[in-house]
């Protein structure tokens, strides 16, 4: 068994890594991270900065004694798919997503991705919003 998270260097996906990594606390679990690159023709920067990001990602996990993989895909490909791919193809027992707080009326609608993963997830879906940010009076 495993839990299957989709992880991006964003508020959500920081989130939902936290979430993730709880879970597989609590279960005594594999997890496995799912995040995407930019593909071919990337800056070389920009190359470096995600995986000095990962390698932070991976020594957090390692210093939690969270047995973990961080799995790769290209940022081209359906982000959906490969969640739900991962969680097949590694017993997942649970997919970990971030949403983005969105307006009442966006409420109505549910991000595509977070939508076909909630459909389509061979396990439960554990969605998560980062918290809100507490501002003081004179800002």
């Amino acid at each position: 068994m495993s839990i299957v998270v989709g992880y991006l260097a964003t508020p959500e996906g920081r989130t939902a890594l936290e979430a993730a990594t709880v879970e597989a606390q609590n279960r005594s679990t594999h997890l496995v991270v799912v995040t995407s690159h930019q593909g071919n023709g990337r800056d070389e920067r920009v190359r470096l900065d995600e995986e000095r990001e990962l390698d932070e990602v991976s020594v957090g996990l390692e210093l939690r004694g969270v047995s973990h993989e961080i799995r790769l895909v290209a940022r081209s490909k359906d982000v959906a798919d490969d969640l739900i791919a991962a969680a097949q193809e590694n017993d997942g027992s649970l997919i970990v997503i971030g949403l983005r707080r969105r307006s009442p009326v966006g409420k109505l609608i549910l991000g595509v991705n977070a939508q076909r993963i909630l459909l389509g997830a061979p396990c439960p879906v554990l969605a998560v919003k980062p918290a809100l940010a507490v501002k003081s009076p004179e800002e």
